[in-house]
């Protein structure tokens, strides 16, 4: 597990970000931009904050949740109450100053605090604008709320995921917040990009169910020209064999790849029955999606005979595609996570080393990276009132005194 490095340029870092959304996507997004070193200024109200602050597992011995930490990382925490005008007029004055502004509450929100792009970006005709929502800014569905269970629904991905004889199942995240969050932040480095060229900002609209039917791949077109309506399929995708989850012999799965015709003639070797690769019934990608079940029992007859790490080995050597199922603890302890870097060590507030998922893609020459956990509420809202709008004591004390901050 590496330790936290503080050295290294990152590629965002002129880039001033006000975030107002709370739980996951729109934060999500904030977090894609901090860590690559954008200063994300995390606006919240008064007294109790994001409710993410309160959401998962607690510390044992701080009692604090351990999920901030994670979506809170590299961010700096205002207070400010939205609702009085006085904060709306700091919200503006911030604006003024500030790249992006990221929002995931319901359309029509910021409208009514007056707080609408036209107002915003008056004095700031670069600013863009990031909204996420579960359904968008526009349509007959815009009003509705839009959590990510309801959005993955619409999106496609419920109908797909678990076993045909059984209902539904979530994908055990909230995957349709954190991809709506994702294509904001390719949003929002496109319009920025944009601004280069034109010197003007927009608005980017993300949503959750079209961030989730992005991800469907042939499923509208199978249907719309092939009548074909894609179903549930448990842990394999239909015609494509074998590919699936194999039991071994202590009890734990294997994951095994090998659907491609070269790549099955070499798991039939490391199998020790090579003749499996030329017999009519699995000789080509066809013919084995249409004898599946056949071809995936023969498959899971040998790696019952087998532990999963020598299987998985053993598969490595071969060429063949294969893995564990990994849970936090094996990743923890996996060499390649340790090579790669793929877990960091960053001190908590009490500074002590908490682990946590690395800054992904990589860059070579300006890699994203994890300075700091989540910020303790308001925490640097005296120096961002300070050195953004320049107030002074007097002003914050009398800010605080009103319950605006």
């Amino acid at each position: 597990m590496t330790p936290y490095d503080s050295t290294s340029p990152t590629p965002l870092d002129d880039i001033r970000v006000l975030e107002l959304g709370q739980l996951i996507a729109g934060p999500y997004c904030g977090q894609v931009l901090a860590d690559f070193g954008a200063q994300v200024i995390k606006v919240e109200p008064p007294g109790k904050g994001d409710a993410m602050r309160q959401w998962g597992e607690a510390d044992p011995d701080s009692g604090e949740p351990l999920w901030w930490n994670v979506i809170g990382r590299n961010k700096q925490s205002i207070t400010l109450d939205l609702r009085q005008p006085r904060g709306q007029e700091l919200l503006c004055e911030l604006a003024s100053q500030a790249d992006v502004v990221i929002e995931n509450f319901r359309p029509g929100t910021l409208e009514r605090w007056g707080l609408d792009y036209d107002r915003l970006s008056r004095h700031n005709p670069g600013l863009v604008m990031v909204r996420v929502t579960g359904f968008g800014q526009d349509g007959p569905y815009a009003s509705r709320a839009g959590f990510a269970s309801v959005c993955e629904a619409m999106g496609g991905l419920r109908y797909l995921s678990g076993y045909p004889d059984r209902p539904p199942v979530r994908v055990g995240i909230s995957i349709g917040d954190t991809l709506a969050g994702l294509h904001a932040a390719l949003g929002t480095m496109m319009a920025l990009h944009q601004r280069d060229r034109s010197g003007r900002g927009q608005v980017v609209d993300s949503t959750i169910f079209e961030s989730v039917l992005a991800m469907m791949e042939n499923l509208i077109p199978e249907y719309a020209r092939a009548g074909k309506i894609r179903e549930r399929s448990g842990s394999f995708l239909p015609k494509i064999a074998p590919s699936n989850a194999y039991p071994a012999r202590d009890g734990r799965d294997v994951i095994i790849g090998a659907n491609q015709d070269t790549v099955f003639r070499r798991l039939c070797e490391a199998m020790g029955q090579p003749r499996l690769a030329d017999h009519p019934d699995y000789a080509t990608h066809r013919a084995r999606g249409e004898n599946q079940q056949a071809i995936d029992d023969l498959v899971a007859a040998w790696t019952r005979q087998h532990d999963a790490q020598h299987i998985v080995d053993l598969l490595a050597e071969a060429g063949v595609p294969a893995g564990l199922v990994y849970r936090a603890p094996d990743m923890l302890d996996d060499p390649h996570f340790r090579a790669r870097e793929s877990i960091v060590a960053v001190p908590d507030h009490a500074g002590r080393p908490l682990p946590m998922q690395n800054v992904f893609p990589r860059l070579s020459d300006t890699p994203g990276r994890v300075r700091h956990v989540g910020p303790r509420l308001g925490e640097h809202t005296e120096s961002v009132l300070t050195g953004w709008v320049g107030l002074n004591d007097d002003a914050i004390d009398a800010l605080r005194a009103d319950g605006v901050i």
